[in-house]
């Protein structure tokens, strides 16, 4: 167990890249093992553009992990151009987010035909509270992001080195090969 966990620090070392594309895979996975409870509120509140936030925070977020993935090139400087890129399209993720939790705020305290949640709507309240968390980790993954020149050197400075008995007594070892 020792092992394997040194074996672990030693890998993030080499990549203190992976700890936020991990709380980015997170958010990911949230929102899409939910997007039947999404698609459920979209088809009862019909809002407008519902379905085009959805849509959007779907496909960027595939997108934003893409584009991640290719901001930390092996081997290579860091590409400026694909981590602004990621933080965009992330950044549009939260405002899809933002405008779908609005859009179900609306349909619910609208003076004319509010949409009321009973045991079988129930769904759309959890819409809102998944979207919150949803926002919430990614804020989370992109602040890690944007803390990666801080915390990755003092990653790399954790000792990792294993310690080997030294041989002291290397005069009875016979090199001569006389036997």
């Amino acid at each position: 167990m020792k092992e394997k966990f040194r074996k672990f620090l030693v890998s993030l070392k080499r990549k203190p890249h992976m700890i936020p594309l991990v709380v980015l895979v997170v958010a990911f996975v949230i929102y899409s093992l939910r997007l039947t409870v999404i698609s459920n509120t979209t088809a009862r509140i019909q809002g407008p553009n519902m379905g085009l936030c959805g849509f959007v925070t779907m496909l960027f977020s595939m997108l934003g992990l893409v584009s991640f993935g290719r901001s930390f090139p092996h081997r290579k400087p860091v590409n400026k151009v694909m981590l602004c890129l990621t933080f965009l399209l992330f950044a549009a993720v939260i405002f899809a987010d933002t405008k779908y939790i609005g859009a179900v705020t609306n349909a619910l305290t609208r003076e004319v035909d509010p949409i009321t949640v009973t045991d079988q709507t129930s769904y759309i309240t959890e819409s809102v509270s998944m979207l919150k968390l949803h926002i919430g980790v990614l804020i989370a993954g992109l602040g890690l992001t944007a803390l990666l020149p801080v915390y990755g050197p003092m990653i790399k400075k954790i000792n990792t080195n294993i310690a080997v008995e030294e041989n002291r007594d290397m005069g009875t070892i016979d090199l001569a090969g006389d036997a």
